[in-house]
């Protein structure tokens, strides 16, 4: 006989078990334990398992919380800020209009909302929708999420003027959709949601170009808004990638799969091959007609294909005439003894001081003088500086291609003229959706790219690569993107393809992850992502493809 419903259960957060009545949310329970936390609660762990805090305590279970400072809460904190500001768009500017409203990418601390349409976002309606997401917080209303057939959600999709989103669904082999319905106001977004509006008290909204800025706090400070620094170089370059993705009729997974799907791929790789090495060849072309220019500085994150890179600009360096060489900042480290320790002790690599930089500037000046001097090889192994006879001496046409985590700071170069200087910034800026709401994050993208390659030549597993991740972006956030901005050229290494590449290298990995696993969540978050992309083989891609440096068979040495 089926045993009748338990009237409380057992429950135990942070060593401590309490009894609780049925029906009591995690929500409640954490209320709770609020005291007990430096940010805000924002979802709850339940025996290993993430729940929403609006759930339903349903057995006897121990409990963890996250906030708003962990990565997964500040996830779920932007999700929710986002679902509001499209509940406020669609009340302000009209249901007929939401289809025109798409969540782009990052500028500074903000996330670019832009438009379509012959409508603008005046001054006079960014504060009413600004007033209007005020509105909704200080009512503390209710998210509620509920599943429907996918026929359903469809229909309300199509009522709602979203076609994206059933284009999106089309590829995926669910028959159900998790919606979140905010006062009647229904959307679907890849992950958790806090469980009403009230949660999202720190934000700002401001006119920006054509389209709008939405800033949220940092997870470092959840509850401070920095000032928003336009980043006009960086965004410029994003526009143009997106500008780039229109005309391809590429601006959704959706668009991708269907180009996939109609035996289109190998025309569309190969034009963004094409534009990639079209825009390689202007910044070659620029370099050369600067004529006292002798070092190229290229700096950017981690899984950018900086090495492919260099290696394709150095070709085109060649078509002008000019014979680069290659010199790797990593040669001049300090000897391993003399590397500076981050707080918990570990060598800090990324640092600038593990730079040896006067002798880096000596040996440069030398060959600007015309000297001949031998370059210095870091034995990783042994931790120092070796000499092998790598001597160099630079002619009228020699040039050297320098690539390193510093190379956009003047300070590791101080010694150098400014005119002898030519700065590249290269990331991999995605500017593929997933649908109109829901965006992809260049770190997501690099993070799969650095997950496939680790594990291809360095034996590294997806857990070791997710754990090391949150260091490799804090070395990043100090080193390389507050100086991107001083770069001549900007590169961007993001093929709008090629997360249908990287899905069927990185999809087993992220399963070899075991539950019980601290990065379970990320890879649970990271394959649902990867589930909305068909995946392509890897036969076609040209042999000096970026994305080779990651899944293999470059014809570089990468």
């Amino acid at each position: 006989m089926k045993n009748e419903m338990k009237q409380s259960y057992m429950v135990t957060v942070n060593g401590k078990t309490r009894e609780y009545s049925a029906g009591i949310t995690y929500g409640e329970i954490a209320s709770i334990y609020q005291k007990d936390y430096p940010a805000q609660i924002a979802l709850a762990v339940r025996n290993g398992k993430m729940k929403e805090l609006f759930k339903k305590v349903d057995k006897d279970c121990t409990v963890e919380f996250i906030t708003f400072a962990d990565t997964i809460g500040h996830k779920t904190y932007i999700r929710t800020a986002t679902l509001i500001l499209m509940k406020a768009i669609n009340e302000v500017i009209g249901s007929d209009k939401i289809d025109k409203i798409r969540i782009e990418f990052t500028v500074s601390n903000g996330y670019y909302v832009s438009k379509k349409g012959d409508f603008e976002f005046t001054d006079e309606i960014v504060e009413k929708i600004k007033a209007k997401m005020h509105e909704y917080i200080d009512e503390d209303i209710s998210i509620i999420k509920k599943s429907f057939s996918l026929e359903d959600a469809n229909e309300i999709f199509m009522e709602q003027k979203m076609p994206a989103k059933v284009r999106l669904f089309k590829y995926r082999g669910n028959s159900t959709v998790n919606l979140y319905n905010l006062d009647g106001y229904y959307d679907y977004y890849y992950g958790y949601m806090l469980p009403s509006t009230g949660y999202v008290r720190c934000f700002d909204l401001q006119k920006y170009e054509d389209g709008l800025i939405l800033l949220l706090p940092k997870k470092q400070t959840p509850t401070v808004i920095d000032e928003f620094k336009p980043q006009k170089n960086l965004f410029e370059t994003m526009k143009y990638a997106t500008e780039w993705g229109t005309k391809l009729g590429l601006e959704t997974v959706a668009d991708l799969n269907e180009q996939i799907r109609n035996g289109d791929f190998n025309e569309l790789m190969l034009v963004q091959e094409a534009l990639q090495e079209r825009r390689i060849s202007e910044i070659a072309s620029d370099i050369a007609s600067r004529k006292g220019v002798k070092f190229v500085m290229i700096a950017g994150p981690s899984s950018s294909g900086k090495t492919t890179f260099s290696h394709r600009l150095s070709v085109q360096l060649r078509t002008h005439g000019l014979t680069p060489h290659p010199i790797a900042v990593d040669d001049y480290f300090v000897d391993r003894e003399k590397t500076p320790r981050q707080p918990n002790g570990d060598y800090d690599f990324e640092c600038l001081e593990a730079i040896d930089v006067e002798l880096f500037n000596h040996d440069m000046n030398e060959l600007l003088a015309g000297n001949r001097i031998e370059i210095p090889t870091f034995n990783f192994v042994i931790g120092k500086r070796e000499y092998k006879g790598n001597f160099k001496q630079l002619g009228p046409d020699d040039i050297l291609v320098i690539e390193g985590i510093h190379g956009l700071n003047d300070k590791m170069s101080y010694s150098l003229p400014a005119d002898s200087k030519y700065k590249i910034y290269i990331s991999a800026l995605t500017t593929l959706n997933v649908d109109d709401h829901n965006r992809i994050s260049t770190t997501d993208g690099r993070l799969l790219r650095r997950m496939v390659r680790d594990a291809r030549t360095r034996g590294a597993s997806a857990k070791r690569t997710i754990q090391m991740w949150p260091s490799v972006r804090k070395g990043e956030e100090e080193n390389i993107f507050p100086f991107q901005e001083s770069a001549d050229a900007m590169f961007n290494s993001a093929l709008i393809y090629e997360l249908a590449v990287l899905k069927q290298f990185a999809e087993p990995l992220l399963y070899s992850i075991e539950p019980d696993e601290p990065e379970y969540f990320e890879a649970v978050r990271l394959l649902k992502f990867l589930s909305y992309f068909l995946g392509v083989n890897t036969e076609e891609l040209p042999k000096n493809s970026i994305v080779r440096e990651f899944v293999g068979g470059s014809c570089f040495k990468v």
